[in-house]
């Protein structure tokens, strides 16, 4: 977006009464990758190789859990800090509803002619382990990132967007794969210390880089999200308190 665009756009607070056109469907976007990053990549190390170096491991949620750092970005970019809290908590209820649910439907038992109880167990069984480590890295990785975000917006004065989504996702990435590799594997049988480190720092670097190689994309949706809503929320005056619901 062009500061010419950036011009012709109304500035508002966070706590400004506004209806949103496309808010709704942004949430819902965030919470369906969130869901499937738990789903299918969380527990499973995959490997790439290096040239020079061999195979590397990382996780395999690095595919698409990134996205949803996007995504919270763009959430508090364009929407401001309190409503992108409404979507972290959205996310965070429906993990663990995801879980639960999970949980229940695994210990069913099954019917006596049905085989497939083993690969199913294998497949959406739930590690407590992993899914508090989940739930934990996720609800404060998410807050850091969106704070840092919303708070670089006023010291920059809306200006050099790329600063803003790269500078949060180093805090809230950062703090997610601190919290959730030692929460999920530290200790745990398959997972040395020194894997666990690797991954760890491995995670946290693709991630970031990530959003850097998407960062074109996230000019381009913050940019046309902005001119289709008409505002460019500022959080000044917010109440950045995470245990929150109320914009």
């Amino acid at each position: 977006m062009t500061e010419g665009d950036q011009g012709k756009l109304r500035a508002v607070t966070a706590n400004t009464v506004q209806t949103f056109r496309y808010y709704d469907f942004v949430m819902a976007a965030f919470v369906a990758i969130l869901l499937l990053s738990n789903v299918i990549g969380a527990g499973k190390v995959a490997q790439v190789w290096l040239p020079g170096y061999g195979y590397w491991p990382f996780g395999a949620g690095i595919l698409f859990f990134p996205i949803s750092y996007v995504i919270g970005d763009v959430l508090t970019e364009v929407y401001g800090y309190a409503r992108a809290r409404r979507v972290i908590w959205a996310g965070f209820g429906a993990v663990l509803f995801m879980a639960l649910m999970s949980w229940v439907v695994v210990a069913l038992p099954p019917a006596p002619d049905w085989t497939n109880q083993k690969a199913y167990e294998t497949i959406f069984g739930q590690v407590p382990r992993i899914v508090f480590a989940s739930c934990c890295a996720f609800w404060a990785g998410e807050f850091v990132n969106s704070y840092v975000l919303a708070r670089m917006k006023i010291w920059t004065a809306g200006k050099h967007l790329w600063t803003r989504t790269i500078g949060s996702t180093i805090a809230g990435e950062g703090v997610d794969s601190l919290i959730f590799y030692p929460l999920a594997f530290w200790g745990a049988e398959g997972f040395t210390h020194a894997l666990v480190v690797k991954l760890l720092f491995t995670q946290w670097a693709l991630k970031v880089a990530w959003e850097v190689l998407l960062t074109p994309v996230t000019y381009l949706v913050v940019g046309s999200l902005k001119r289709a809503e008409g505002v460019d929320v500022f959080d000044e005056g917010t109440d950045f308190s995470p245990f929150r619901a109320k914009v």
